[in-house]
């Protein structure tokens, strides 16, 4: 698709753009709030404005930029240099290191206000990936020498030092404390200014390449010089407490009242190229948008079915039913503080959605079967006033994208641009939809988002799962109210993985233009789907260059073989499938490692057993026959000896696993009868060769049964 940029940057260009980008420009000035809000922001107002979904709907007032302060890698300096805008080792990388008091003081951040920390992300972990650290954090507010929070950074981020789950916590519970990604999103406004530090008692190099590794986000507003600004202090988390307990019921509840406006619905079968549709009348905003699908491939239509939403006569959103609501091509039950999917199967979203005279809500069935869809809308009356914005939605997949595994200058990273926008508004959130075509980690990519024209990213991230909440490529499911994995077994296998991140003090407004890109990196040269799916609200005129994709981006991956080709031996059994009903020690597991070539890019691989050690496992014939034997075997420099043995009867000699460097090979073990129903094939470790690495390892690629003429057989005239 073409691409639209606000920028000169030789990346991006679009013929005839200036005149339009001029004209965009000049219409956001006029509407554009410019006076400063009477009251000063504070704590309380910022709590306040969190949980104030029509407030996100309108342009910021006060006006206030929002940036990032990270430990990306300093190396990335320049856009158009490959060999370094891709440096990735994203931590421990500081603004400088100071003295205080006799301690060194690490600086994480340092910015003149008035403005306001929102979002603090972080992980770490000790010297050369060793125990889980816990340095000091510490906030200075005002130039003033004493912080204002100080205590080790888990209790600050996410143990509860300032306050409770949802604002401060660390993503999932299901993973171990050392492998989570830790949030916290209680505001810190500063009057003036704002400095964090970090102090720990382990080395610490830039990019941690000997000492202790901490990677951080830390999103901040900054407000214009006029706006009067109440700096926080640690005796107002007694003086707000009841707004805090309802700051975060409402977080946990997010549903919002259904007992005022006025609801809407329809509903139907929709064939193939049919669509259904609501019209509103009159000055309001959606409050609650509502759907509910019905198919006999529920999956493929939460893809092919796609919500269009128009306001005043312009066509603002376009986007898969399962991605606008958080849940990709599968139905996931999941809370956020702007969308909802339920057991039953209703997906309800909670953005407010002005409109000035009309909207119109339709689904319509790209796809190839019938879909069953049920339509809600509740929305208020309300007149358009000045600072109201349009809600925005777009998607767009790379399908079977190629990645690279550190090939090349660029270590074969590249960005995505997940959206380019040309016009006045803010960003407020987006979903990414991936099917990973490799079992290996797909996203050490980071963002990098310009804003008005800027010619270096104020933010640049420290990763895909940094920027979404959580960290090290962790599988787990979670929800919070501002981030959500509802499903996500990409991380290291060929599987899907969903993730969301929506934006509430941390919204970015831009006034002529944001671009948001995700670097793509993966650890594996393969292919994958990549889609983003983007939220923003703009004022009226705003544009980007995504909006209806080609039916041939909407069929959904459901196995690495969608995305890649994958080999398979004709007639075998593979090995991967196979029951394991004994063994006597050792691990056995499935291991998927498309270059080396196995049938289906996997094997059943028995690692770490010792001399005598037995592996059992069950297949079936066909038909009780005799049957040639034909295994396809894996070597490799720590792999043993192995005897076979079918039904309790050896077959054959030893083999040697051992190969340096690693290959496979194809054995056949004598011509034995085989039992139609289960049969027993059982691998015992003999030894291993001298120059073997000790760990017993055997793999099994798969079992080939090939019927074997009997004796009358073979001397048939």
């Amino acid at each position: 698709m073409p691409s639209i940029s606000p920028t000169p940057r030789p990346r991006f260009q679009c013929p005839g753009l200036s005149r339009w980008i001029l004209s965009v420009s000049v219409a956001a000035s006029i509407f554009l709030p410019r006076a400063a809000s009477a009251s000063p922001v504070s704590l309380e107002s910022l709590l306040t404005e969190m949980v104030d979904r029509d407030r996100l709907a309108r342009m910021p007032n006060p006006a206030y930029t929002c940036r990032q302060a990270s430990s990306y890698d300093r190396r990335s300096t320049d856009p158009d240099d490959p060999s370094t805008w891709f440096a990735n080792m994203d931590r421990s990388y500081f603004v400088r290191t100071e003295q205080n008091d006799g301690r060194t003081e690490y600086v994480m951040m340092d910015e003149a206000g008035p403005g306001a920390v929102v979002r603090i992300w972080g992980t770490w972990h000790g010297p050369g990936g060793g125990p889980f650290s816990n340095g000091t954090l510490r906030v200075y507010l005002d130039e003033d020498p004493t912080p204002a929070i100080e205590g080790p950074i888990t209790d600050v981020i996410s143990g509860g030092l300032l306050c409770g789950p949802p604002l401060s916590q660390s993503v999932s519970p299901l993973t171990d404390v050392a492998r989570r990604g830790h949030n916290l999103y209680w505001p810190i406004p500063y009057a003036s200014h704002c400095k964090i530090t970090y102090e720990t008692p382990a080395p610490i190099d830039p990019g941690a390449h000997a000492g202790e590794a901490l990677y951080y986000q830390i999103n901040f507003r900054t407000y214009d010089p006029d706006t009067p600004v109440q700096s926080f202090h640690m005796n107002q988390l007694q003086t707000h407490a009841d707004l805090l307990s309802q700051t975060q019921e409402h977080l946990l509840n997010p549903t919002p009242s259904m007992d005022a406006g006025l609801n809407t619905s329809t509903g139907g079968t929709l064939e193939p190229g049919e669509s259904l549709e609501l019209v509103l009348q009159g000055g309001g905003a959606v409050q609650v948008l509502s759907v509910k699908l019905d198919a006999d491939d529920l999956p493929q239509s939460l893809r092919s079915t796609v919500l269009e939403m128009t306001f005043d006569g312009n066509r603002t959103v376009w986007c898969p039913v399962g991605e606008f609501f958080g849940t990709g091509p599968r139905l996931n039950a999941h809370q956020t503080w702007v969308t909802k999917v339920s057991d039953d199967g209703w997906m309800r979203a909670f953005w407010v959605m002005p409109f000035a005279e009309h909207c119109r809500v339709a689904l319509r069935n790209h796809g190839q079967q019938s879909v069953r869809v049920e339509l809600e809308s509740r929305h208020t009356s309300k007149d358009w006033a000045q600072g109201d914005m349009h809600f925005h939605s777009t998607w767009r997949q790379l399908t079977k994208v190629e990645t690279q595994s550190n090939e090349g200058a660029d270590h074969g990273a590249f960005d995505v641009n997940y959206v380019t926008v040309v016009g006045a508004g803010v960003y407020v959130g987006d979903t990414l939809t991936l099917f990973n075509g490799s079992p290996a980690w797909w996203g050490e990519g980071d963002e990098k988002i310009y804003v008005d024209g800027e010619a270096f990213p104020s933010h640049f991230g420290t990763g895909t799962e940094d920027y979404y909440g959580y960290a090290w490529s962790n599988p787990n499911v979670f929800d919070a109210p501002f981030h959500a994995q509802p499903y996500g077994k990409g991380a290291n296998e060929t599987d899907l993985a969903v993730n969301s991140r929506y934006r509430s003090l941390d919204a970015i407004p831009f006034t002529k233009s944001i671009q948001v890109d995700m670097e793509l990196w993966h650890w594996h040269k393969t292919r994958m789907n990549f889609a983003p799916a983007t939220f923003w609200y703009a004022l009226p005129g705003a544009q980007s260059p995504y909006g209806s994709d080609p039916a041939v981006e909407l069929p959904i991956a459901r196995s690495a073989d969608d995305v890649v080709e994958v080999f398979r031996e004709p007639g075998a059994i593979e090995a991967e499938l196979l029951h394991v009903t004994e063994t006597s020690g050792g691990v056995a597991e499935i291991q998927h490692i498309p270059s080396f070539g196995w049938s289906g890019h996997q094997q059943l691989w028995w690692r770490d057993a010792t001399t005598n050690d037995t592996l059992t496992l069950e297949f079936s014939a066909e038909t009780t026959a005799q049957y040639d034997i034909l295994l396809r075997l894996t070597r490799a420099r720590d792999y043993g000896r192995v005897q076979f043995s079918i039904n309790g009867t050896i077959q054959g000699p030893e083999f040697d696993l051992y190969r340096d460097p690693l290959d496979t090979v194809t054995v056949t073990l004598p011509a034995v009868t085989l039992h139609k129903d289960a049969n027993l094939l059982q691998i015992q470790i003999t030894g291993s060769h001298p120059n073997a690495d000790k760990r017993h390892m055997a793999g099994l690629d798969y079992i080939k049964l090939i019927p074997s003429p009997t004796p009358n057989q073979a001397h048939a005239p």
